[in-house]
């Protein structure tokens, strides 16, 4: 379906780019504020697929589309949201029924954490324990997303001060040492203006303090301060945010997928040398990124020597003798699809488990190819449902499938480690 031919748009062609769109009527008044990883493909939608009711109601009032057009989806994100809670457009449903949206806020504390706060909950909240508010932003999955990238290039941090041990974020070199006093309260402060600045939607004004700091670092001979800047200056220049707004697009066929890759993936893999000291491990990604608190680990209790696929075989039965269909509890619920670190044999011992149990689960296997640069991926059971959900989200399942490795080989180090200070 063509749009209307009576419709005004900014130019005569809507871009194929990640950008903020306004909806606005005859008279020039804005209805409705969105954003999109495309343009070009999220505004025709609203012709051409069911929507809301209150959205029904909108489109026949608008009479003309503007746009601004962003570098990408994070900021994308973090526009429109800075813009509803300006323009305070009638038919978003900010406003009406926020009280369970997402917000950004910062604490306000010697060091600040950045944490996601529902909107009744931040109603209850007495102002003063927040210095920054940011939100409140629809979608819980791109918001999630959005800060777990900001870690990444900030390298903020949500731990106590003064630990007994570094925090695990530390040890990936993603927190400055608040944990264990590396940092001071006034450098930690530059990290923190950097972070509310982003959400603020100034990251030009970042890469201009940016880049007059590192120079100055330079000119000083401080030139290990000066190469982080530099690497952040090109982290915030060369941003990679696949996972922000990744369903945002097209959300017919987000809530038709019957594999839901946003929902519970489970990743397992074995770790041991010549079958010492083998263990395994199971990470859990929910909406598309890590959950820690579900992570698992296994010692290896029946299998002697390196046979990794009777390894795999005893971990999913433990962990799946723990779920029946329907489990509720958190901790042990079944995932929406199985991610192996392997080949056949791996996945065929899954597939020997679930058979087992009565248990259908749409499993895979991703094993490094002969050049150890390309992945094979194995089917458990192929379908065409499951080729076409592996097939357009493989990043995030490498995701997983990387996770668990680290977390096996982590994991096997510690216990190795352990037996050598006699300890085990």
């Amino acid at each position: 379906m063509r749009l209307p031919e009576t419709l005004k748009l900014k130019e005569a062609e809507i871009p194929e780019s990640p950008g903020v769109y306004y909806m606005k009527d005859a008279a020039g008044k804005i209805l409705y504020v969105g954003k999109a990883v495309s343009l070009a493909r999220r505004i025709p939608q609203y012709w051409q697929r069911p929507h809301g009711e209150h959205i029904e109601k909108m489109v026949p009032l608008i009479a003309a589309i503007d746009w601004q057009l962003v570098p990408t989806a994070i900021e994308a994100l973090i526009l429109e949201a800075n813009e509803i809670r300006k323009l305070k457009p009638p038919y978003n449903v900010i406003g009406k029924d926020d009280s369970s949206f997402l917000h950004l806020a910062i604490t306000n504390e010697p060091f600040p954490k950045p944490v996601l706060i529902r909107g009744y909950e931040l109603e209850a909240t007495p102002k003063k324990t927040f210095k920054h508010v940011f939100g409140p932003y629809t979608s819980s999955t791109s918001i999630r997303a959005a800060l777990e990238l900001t870690r990444k290039l900030f390298h903020w941090s949500d731990c106590q001060p003064n630990q007994k041990r570094p925090c695990f974020y530390y040890h990936i070199k993603l927190c400055p040492g608040v944990c264990v006093g590396k940092i001071s309260k006034r450098d930690y402060a530059k990290i923190i203006r950097r972070l509310v600045l982003f959400f603020e939607g100034k990251k030009t004004q970042i890469l201009k303090e940016t880049e007059k700091q590192m120079k100055a670092a330079a000119k000083a001979e401080n030139f290990e301060e000066a190469a982080k800047l530099r690497n952040l200056s090109f982290a915030l220049t060369h941003i990679q945010d696949i996972s922000v707004l990744k369903r945002e697009d097209d959300p017919r066929e987000a809530r038709d997928l019957g594999i839901n890759v946003f929902g519970r993936v489970e990743a397992y893999d074995i770790s041991n040398i010549m079958g010492q000291q083998a263990v395994a491990s199971g990470v859990v990604f929910v909406d598309g990124l890590p959950r820690k608190s579900l992570y698992k680990k296994f010692k290896i209790k029946t299998v002697e020597g390196a046979n990794d696929i009777a390894m795999m075989k005893e971990v999913l039965s433990r962990r799946f003798a723990h779920a029946k269909p329907g489990e509720k509890n958190e901790e042990w619920r079944l995932p929406d699809l199985l991610v192996i670190d392997g080949g056949r044999g791996q996945v065929n011992a899954a597939m020997d488990v679930l058979r087992s149990l009565h248990l259908k689960i749409p499993t895979i296997g991703l094993a490094k190819g002969p050049d150890r640069k390309q992945d094979v991926i194995v089917y458990g059971e192929r379908t065409p449902e499951l080729v076409r959900v592996v097939t357009r989200y493989k990043k995030i399942l490498q995701h997983a499938r990387d996770e668990a490795h680290r977390f096996a080989v982590s994991y096997h180090r510690f216990r190795r480690d352990k037996k050598f200070l006699g300890k085990s």
